[in-house]
């Protein structure tokens, strides 16, 4: 997807389309994570549709849960495993969101260094 070492930079157009399918895989990325999170909270914790998503979203975003009322050793198992992977996800959403920068900023760097030389 990206250029190697030897060749040079590509243009702008090719990478506005890199940083905007990212974007779109990273949105989407968080927007199951949100859904997997709201089936959990539903189902297995029983709270309200708005309930679930009010508190997916805050364990998603990092703020964490607003609601912690949960009743059963399943409810707070989700709750932990959740909160757990929305560490993960926030890392891995943000890498796939601007890899594009980083490469294009690294490979710059890259291609000044063969000039100096």
């Amino acid at each position: 997807m990206f250029e190697n070492r030897t060749t040079g930079l590509a243009p702008r157009p090719t990478f506005a389309w890199r940083l905007a399918l990212s974007a779109t895989i990273g949105a989407a990325f968080v927007g199951v994570s949100l859904l997997v999170g709201m089936l959990g909270y539903r189902f297995i914790i029983g709270e309200a549709w708005i309930d679930a998503f009010l508190d997916a979203a805050m364990i998603l975003s990092g703020m964490g849960p607003v609601n912690t009322h949960f009743q059963t050793g399943a409810g707070k198992a989700f709750a932990g495993i959740f909160a757990l992977y929305s560490g993960f996800a926030a890392i891995a959403a943000a890498g796939i969101i601007f890899a594009p920068v980083v490469h294009r900023f690294l490979h710059r760097f890259h291609l000044d260094e063969e000039r100096r030389k």
